[in-house]
């Protein structure tokens, strides 16, 4: 690690997306985008089915770039919103771009829709045929969506809807539950602890104490606020499962509302139908993982409190934020030195927002912005081990990105379940090395930690998808469901999920309130079970190839979303659409498994 480079924790720098004084930077990005977007509107007689292929590939190019510059303020409002969201001037900075976008949308949505329903197949054949090649998947895919595509006047009004519709109901899920205040109420023996805790990631990462009574005040006192507010939750999701069912399953005629989820990530029906069947299927691999824990914690069944319970009894030291940066960089450095050097490049430019402070945003992400500027992260660095292998999974993302920025920004960001491809492989790097370096019980207490990662990635987000899947058909059926009715229904997929592996307490019915991907994202859940499972694959053909192996796996990353996802793997030997492969990600987990069984 360079000796210059600072590594504490602390807030990123967004002067390279708008300089200050922000306001008048602000205006005046917003200026001269619509000045572009009426140069744009003036090509629109330009549109005819004998366009000529380099005409056609100029609106293109000059679409992304105002693409590029709206990507750089609207970029700019949420990543500031993420560090605050209790902000009233940074929620109506949101606000703003968020109107200012619908509107920049709606006045290019002749381009878009001219392009997938108004031009004969003949023309558009022969257009996407003359185009570069890095644009000619992007331009199918496309294509493929016009059958789903209303005409100009209909899509104008969804998206001017949506700004105080649906988008503004998630903004108030978001405001509320990062808001929240947690009672938290800790038995330890005859004593009780009792404080409110303010950080919902504070609280979340003592899931993962080793104090076993404070595992337990944790989801008490999360799953207890989530159940007060389950009203208001309860009755925003279900408006979104209405509002997806309305508009895609009702006008746009989309089969399932899954299908809309795996279009939009270019993968066909077929094969997360047959992802999810393996996951189903694999359920009781993880079942014997449950039951051995039990017995190495010496319990007689474990509870779900205790599912992420280490294997460490006494308090873990809080690791720096230097020591995890020099981890992550050192085992990406030992996979390939570029890995390394993006990274620093990140940490250098502070792209990084990585401590902790109140009414933050929860979680971790990466965000790129356009191909010209290095992604940015945000973490909430807490010192634990899992922390680290968040910090290796988003620079993942990161690598991912810079890797494919040769690409226009139409097609730099790979489809959903591809864009974990990189990050998951950071974790398994780190971990794997992690693992070659420490001592016989030590390997115990990480192999545990890897395989509660592997269910918790895999397993769960899959159940999460079959839930989804159960909570469209009902609310899809009856708009009458009740909140009741969803959290039954949540509650079957856990047992369904545990088996008689665990004892699960009637408290854990009110967990779906609290995972924002069902508001945010629905059915983006699968694409981690779909990297994961994928990055398995891939990481025993790197342990079989070794060094060999790394040219075929940017060739992957460096694609972008320039590619088919099956075409893509397809053509590296990987074939994602027969259940076989996505079992061996499951012999993978048993073969972790009996490993652990086996250390003395």
């Amino acid at each position: 690690m360079s000796k210059g480079l600072k590594v504490k924790t602390g807030e990123w720098d967004l002067s390279e997306l708008l300089k200050d004084p922000v306001k008048n930077e602000f205006n005046k990005s917003l200026s001269d985008i619509n000045t572009k977007v009426v140069n744009f509107e003036e090509k629109k007689s330009t549109l005819g089915h004998d366009i000529s292929t380099t005409d056609f590939m100029k609106l293109i190019k000059d679409s992304e770039e105002i693409a590029e510059s709206l990507s750089y303020v609207t970029g700019y409002a949420h990543l500031k919103y993420a560090e605050d969201t209790s902000s009233n001037d940074v929620g109506a900075l949101v606000t703003k771009v968020n109107i200012f976008s619908t509107e920049i949308s709606n006045k290019l949505l002749f381009f878009d829709l001219w392009f997938k329903k108004a031009l004969d197949e003949e023309n558009a054949d022969r257009l996407i045929k003359g185009a570069p090649d890095v644009y000619k998947d992007y331009l199918l895919h496309e294509r493929s969506m016009s059958k789903y595509t209303l005409n100009e006047a209909e899509e104008k009004i969804i998206n001017i809807l949506d700004v105080t519709g649906m988008s503004a109901l998630i903004k108030i899920y978001d405001r509320m539950t990062n808001g929240f205040e947690f009672e938290y109420i800790e038995e330890r023996g005859t004593r009780k602890i009792r404080k409110t805790i303010t950080n919902k990631e504070k609280l979340v990462s003592l899931v993962r104490s080793s104090i076993s009574s404070e595992r337990v005040a944790a989801y008490r006192s999360l799953l207890t606020t989530y159940k007060k507010n389950s009203g208001v939750l309860g009755e925003i999701y279900i408006n979104r499962i209405l509002n997806w069912n309305n508009e895609y399953v009702l006008l746009r005629g989309f089969p399932t509302p899954i299908s809309v989820r795996n279009l939009s990530n270019n993968i066909s029906d077929e094969t997360i139908v047959a992802l999810l069947n393996v996951c189903r299927s694999n359920s009781k691999v993880f079942h014997q993982y449950f039951k051995e824990k039990a017995k190495i914690l010496k319990v007689k069944k474990l509870e779900r409190y205790h599912l992420y319970a280490p294997l460490k009894s006494q308090n873990q030291e809080k690791i720096t934020y230097r020591e995890a940066l020099k981890m992550v960089l050192d085992a990406f450095n030992d996979f390939h030195p570029e890995f390394k050097t993006i990274v620093q490049h990140m940490v250098t430019k502070k792209h990084i927002h990585s401590k902790l402070q109140d009414n933050k945003q929860g979680g971790a992400f990466c965000s790129t912005i356009s191909p010209k500027v290095d992604p940015y992260v945000l973490l909430n660095f807490d010192g634990t081990l899992r922390d680290i292998s968040t910090m290796a999974h988003e620079f993942g993302h990161a690598i991912h990105s810079v890797l494919a920025a040769d690409k226009p920004i139409s097609v730099q960001h790979s489809s959903l379940p591809l864009a974990e491809t990189a990050s998951v492989f950071g974790e398994m790097i780190l971990n794997d090395r992690l693992l070659d370096q420490v001592k016989k019980k030590d390997k115990k207490i990480m192999l545990a930690e890897q395989i509660d990662d592997f269910y918790a990635t895999i397993m769960r987000q899959a159940y999460f998808t079959i839930f989804e899947t159960s909570a469209h058909e009902m609310i899809g059926k009856n708009s009458a469901t009740s909140i009741d009715e969803l959290s039954e229904i949540y509650m079957n997929n856990l047992r369904e999920q545990f088996g008689n592996s665990l004892k699960l307490s009637d408290d854990f019915r009110y967990e779906w309130l609290y995972i924002p991907h069902f508001y945010h994202s629905p059915f983006y859940c699968y694409a981690y079970s779909f990297g994961n499972l994928l990055v398995m694959s891939l990481y025993q053909q790197f342990k079989n190839e070794g060094k060999g192996f790394i040219p075929k796996y940017i060739r992957i990353l460096s694609s972008g979303g320039s590619k088919k996802p099956e075409d893509l793997l397809l053509s590296e030997g990987i074939d994602i659409s027969k259940e076989d492969f996505w079992q061996r990600g499951f012999n993978l987990v048993n073969d972790k498994i009996n490993e652990l069984k086996n250390i003395e």
